[in-house]
């Protein structure tokens, strides 16, 4: 709601969707809010802060192969294959090296934050294509809403209730809304008018701010500052960037 109510304001106009569009919506909402939603925090929950942020940056590796091989927005060159390797490498490298805190691999926690990531990719080629005939921000709402209300009849079912109130709570829950609004509605832009190889390149910074808000915020020192942990960022982040630097990609918009 909150990013119709942005998008709205912005548009000076209240943003509905078209007809057309309302088959790329759910599609979109399935993807990108619930299967993404429910993967990253049933992993996030069995897994360390460290862990998440760094396979979480695979995203970037996942969104550039669906983009070239499923969707044929982009070329897959020989610099974007040898980028993935070494990130991917950073990624398999924290899962076998024991660094983990509970010191094993988990379906339930690093193998739900990678399903997370395909779900992602996926999302980010679907906004790619379905933003050249929508308004990107009327998508990015409208799913969130539509993918919100599954998240919430999913949850009741499964016995979930909201049974702590407090001024805090609210607030964590506000600040968390206004993330993805705000987020979301951002990068749903971006990835309307540009390759979605190029856009991907600001992912290199999740996994660096995500390794130091986890060892600053969670306690997690030890296992963000550590060597295996340290490789393994460097391994990622160094992925990333030989996958967008001197990226010559057409843009397709």
């Amino acid at each position: 709601m909150l990013t119709i109510l942005f998008g709205s304001i912005l548009s000076r106009k209240i943003l509905i969707p078209q007809k057309s569009s309302i088959p790329d919506v759910f599609k979109l909402a399935m993807v990108q809010t619930v299967l993404q939603y429910i993967f990253y925090y049933i992993g996030l929950a069995n897994t360390s802060g460290v862990n998440a942020s760094i396979i979480n940056a695979s995203n970037v590796f996942v969104s550039l192969l669906f983009s070239c091989l499923l969707f044929k927005f982009e070329k897959l060159t020989t610099r974007k294959i040898f980028g993935s390797v070494i990130g991917f490498l950073g990624v398999i490298l924290i899962n076998i090296s024991g660094a983990a805190i509970n010191g094993n691999f988990s379906f339930a926690g690093e193998g739900a934050i990678f399903m997370s990531c395909l779900s992602y990719g996926l999302s980010s080629c679907l906004i790619k294509r379905y933003s050249q005939r929508e308004n990107p921000v009327t998508l990015s709402g409208y799913q969130f809403f539509t993918g919100g209300i599954v998240l919430t009849i999913i949850g009741f079912l499964c016995g979930g209730r909201i049974t702590h109130v407090s001024t805090q709570a609210v607030m964590l829950l506000i600040y968390l809304a206004l993330v993805s609004s705000i987020a979301y509605t951002l990068w749903g832009i971006l990835l309307k008018y540009n390759p979605v190889g190029k856009v991907a390149v600001f992912g290199f910074m999740n996994p660096i701010f995500g390794v130091i808000l986890s060892a600053w915020l969670l306690g997690e020192q030890n296992q963000a500052f550590s060597i295996i942990g340290v490789v393994s960022l460097l391994l990622t982040c160094i992925g990333i960037y030989i996958v967008n630097s001197n990226s010559k990609i057409k843009n397709l918009s």
